[in-house]
């Protein structure tokens, strides 16, 4: 490894250094807010080395990584998504017996694994950033130990993680002994060498039994529900965007390097996920009265939106998916973030009819709620409308008029249980509902504050989404 190779891994050796430093700052007894500030700076550092690796890019250390714009793309948003985690979570675990402290080093490592994942080119660096975001996760959905449906949430999780991750392993094998390599590029020359693509086709399909997984993709997705309930409302939020994005980002860099679209039989099969997806999330969060599994099944459909933008395989597809990522990332936070202040002590603010007359107590905390619904829903002049609209677009230009046409139908299904959410903040209150706390410590105050960031970038993006674009597509042609 040469000194400029070194250098592009500045940002991932720091991310693995923040986690040490978090270890160090719990030995010398620093109390939860040291390490919080700690923490959140470690987090700009982060950010501002990538920033600066930027020209020197793109850089492959073989045979395991290539740090290039996708994969610095990507980690930007995943750093960005962890960070705003990191501030939703103090005012969370403040008011909890457990001892937060350790919560930022699962977070730190987990954000380390999705970022291994972006710039992955081989099965061991894939394999081990999933694992370390995956372990990561168990403890961090099983954190608040007290609850009920914590540790079973936790070992929900665990399970089927370790069978997914058998799943992983064996098409692995299957694809190395046709290919006879584990790195990506080489494994597609392999292949569109070879008389016979029988293994590789079979080996992939096994894999997708863990990335549907993952990404709780349909049929993959019954434990997206119970998850989402029961870790704490900031793991929760880390769960769908952190590590969604990770493991989305390796499917389109794997599925590129080897040019799946030239395989019907997998096209085909992920257009079915998709399809089925879209369906099944919206069918089964429309009678949900919790609203954080009302965000698990919600979604399952908004990754089958993504999928959409995927079966194309080209540059077109790849920047309406990173605009999709941006936008349902933002949306994510700013939702969790509403939930996670509202949250009491004794348990989360997830019955639906606890926000009966919401705007009458918090109009900021609506406005927020309200925005961010909107653009789930894909309401004009917000983010959701215009990530949705490139989506359509993407498959509209490949002909893929049936996942366009479920898209359609479904998102409209998805405008009911949207809109129904945002008609119970302005319902009458009544006498169980949230109580709002106000205080004026400074994390209260940063934590509201960056919820109003969060819906201005919504509202920004909606109208006015030329810059973004053209940034994501900067980053892309970085190859």
């Amino acid at each position: 490894m040469n000194e400029v190779q070194f250098e592009a891994l500045l940002p991932f050796m720091l991310l693995a250094a923040a986690s040490m430093a978090v270890i160090l700052l719990i030995a010398f007894r620093m109390s939860h807010t040291v390490i919080q500030v700690a923490a959140f700076l470690m987090a700009c550092i982060v950010i501002g080395a990538m920033w600066w690796v930027r020209d020197t890019l793109p850089q492959t250390v073989a045979p395991l990584f290539v740090i290039d714009g996708f994969g610095a793309l990507f980690t930007g948003i995943i750093i960005f998504s962890m960070m705003t985690v990191g501030l939703l979570s103090y005012i969370y675990f403040e008011e909890r017996e457990e001892n937060p402290k350790e919560y930022y080093i699962l977070l730190f490592l987990a954000t380390l694994g999705a970022a291994v994942l972006t710039i992955s080119t081989h099965f061991m660096s894939l394999f081990i950033g999933l694992e370390v975001l995956s372990v990561s996760l168990y403890a961090l959905i099983a954190y608040l130990r007290n609850r009920n449906n914590a540790v079973e949430s936790g070992m929900k999780y665990l399970v089927l993680a370790a069978v997914s991750s058998a799943f992983l392993l064996f098409g692995m094998a299957l694809i190395y002994m046709e290919a006879g390599t584990m790195e990506f590029s080489v494994i597609g020359n392999r292949i569109a060498q070879s008389t016979s693509s029988v293994m590789f086709i079979l080996g992939f399909g096994i894999m997708i039994v863990a990335i549907g997984f993952k990404l709780a993709l349909v049929p993959f997705h019954f434990w997206a529900a119970d998850v989402y309930q029961g870790a704490p409302s900031p793991v929760t939020a880390f769960i769908a965007t952190v590590s969604k994005i990770g493991v989305f980002a390796v499917l389109f860099r794997f599925a590129q390097s080897v040019n799946l679209p030239q395989y019907p039989l997998v096209i085909n099969t992920f257009s079915v996920i998709a399809i089925t997806s879209m369906i099944a999330g919206n069918l089964l969060a429309l009678r949900q009265q919790n609203i954080k599994r009302l965000m698990g099944y919600s979604s399952i459909s908004h990754l089958g939106y993504l999928l959409v933008a995927f079966l194309p395989g080209n540059s077109a597809g790849l920047e309406a998916a990173a605009f999709y990522l941006v936008a349902y990332s933002i949306t994510l936070l700013a939702v969790f973030g509403v939930i996670s202040v509202l949250s009491t002590r004794d348990k989360d603010a997830e019955d639906l009819n606890l926000y009966k007359g919401l705007f009458y107590k918090s109009p900021i905390l609506t406005a927020v709620l309200t925005v961010s619904f909107l653009s789930l829903a894909g309401i004009p002049l917000t983010a959701g409308f215009i990530a949705k609209f490139f989506v359509l677009a993407t498959g509209v230009q490949q002909y893929l008029w049936l996942p366009v046409l479920v898209l359609v139908i479904t998102s409209v299904i998805g405008l009911y249980y949207y809109l129904r959410v945002v008609s119970t903040f302005f319902a009458p209150a009544p006498a169980y509902g949230i109580s709002i706390k106000i205080t004026y410590s400074f994390f209260h105050f940063a934590t509201h504050a960056a919820l109003i960031i969060l819906m201005i970038l919504l509202l920004w993006l909606g109208i006015f989404p030329g810059m973004t674009v053209e940034g994501i597509r900067e980053f892309l042609l970085i190859r």
